[in-house]
């Protein structure tokens, strides 16, 4: 979680973001492992963790392969799947945990599968836009930015 949040903190260049990216991608590796590992030995009570693990995995793995080969457009995947994995890693976290902490113990279950989503995806979108990597689409009908209305030639 500490190194997810460097990561996300941190200058996108080389240096603090790129090495805590790294070090987020293979802690994944483990927690995927362990709650696989989990998830085996106790199908019926941990089935969930293989699931979450297997999609925060899954993300980073997408995020981090992204970044590697650097494809024209690799950020449009790079930010929304590395913030995924961090909104999965937050998910499982408190589906596992949640009934045991303080106040979260008042919340009820479904409130530990969405609440992380309702906060992560906001903020995924929002780093997005902030490098104009969001599309939005024109609610307006007919040609967006051409200042000629719908239904009439230019």
């Amino acid at each position: 979680m500490v190194t997810g949040a460097l990561a996300a903190t941190a200058p996108k260049r080389p240096g603090r973001h790129t090495l805590s990216g790294r070090t987020f991608f293979w802690s994944l590796a483990v927690v995927f492992a362990s709650s696989t590992t989990m998830a085996t030995l106790r199908f019926a009570q941990d089935w969930h963790l293989l699931l979450i693990g297997t999609v925060a995995f899954g993300a980073g793995s997408l995020g981090y392969l992204a970044r590697r080969r650097q494809r024209p457009g690799w950020l449009r995947i790079h930010i929304p799947a590395m913030g995924g994995a961090y909104v999965a890693l937050f998910t499982g976290f408190y589906v596992d945990n949640g009934p045991h902490l303080p106040v979260w113990d008042r919340l009820p279950s479904l409130a530990y599968w969405t609440l992380p989503s309702l906060v992560g995806v906001p903020l995924i979108l929002r780093a997005l836009a902030r490098r104009r990597l969001l599309r939005m689409r024109s609610m307006s009908p007919g040609r967006p930015g051409s200042g000629v209305p719908p239904g009439q030639p230019d």
